[in-house]
């Protein structure tokens, strides 16, 4: 896809600055189903290639993302170990703007206000390339997962059900 003012998010200058491949993808939310099982099936992707960044905060107060796959919900418990916190808990929907600079649906693990601290589910790692969001709603980042780790400072671990 041809990159323009349209795609040109934090998300993907940020990708394109560090020279890593990296594609993007469109698809169509005017119908307003923008849960990540319905855009993995809008790009016509496995669900176990889409992901979505979860942001939490630890029982330190710390803040720290999560990528996790579309279909699969964090388990709190291997999550707060994965960052050596006591527990996790899910951010309110009324701070991720205010933390990440982003919006519920469109909400990426690259170019966050801050850099936290991230974890990749260890699913990740058995893919090529997996599909983040690229910063916005109807847009999304398709990336070898070293290389999205590599961009955030991420580590991989374990942190939703195992098949």
């Amino acid at each position: 896809m041809p990159r323009n003012a349209e795609t040109k998010t934090n998300a993907v200058r940020i990708v394109e600055q560090s020279r890593l491949p990296f594609t993007v993808q469109s698809y169509d939310h005017s119908d307003g189903q923008i849960d990540g099982l319905s855009v993995a099936s809008k790009l016509g992707q496995d669900p176990n290639r889409v992901f979505k960044t979860l942001v939490t905060r630890g029982a330190s107060k710390k803040i720290y993302v999560f990528v996790i796959p579309v279909g699969k919900e964090l388990l709190l418990k291997q999550a707060a170990k994965a960052v050596g916190e006591k527990s996790i808990e899910m951010i309110k929907v009324s701070e991720i703007n205010p933390l990440t600079g982003y919006i519920r649906g469109g909400c990426s693990p690259i170019g966050m206000k801050k850099l936290y601290p991230t974890v990749l589910d260890a699913a990740a790692r058995d893919q090529t390339q997996i599909f983040v969001s690229a910063g916005k709603i109807g847009l999304q980042l398709g990336i070898a997962p070293l290389d999205l780790a590599g961009l955030v400072k991420g580590e991989f671990a374990p942190v939703t059900e195992e098949e």
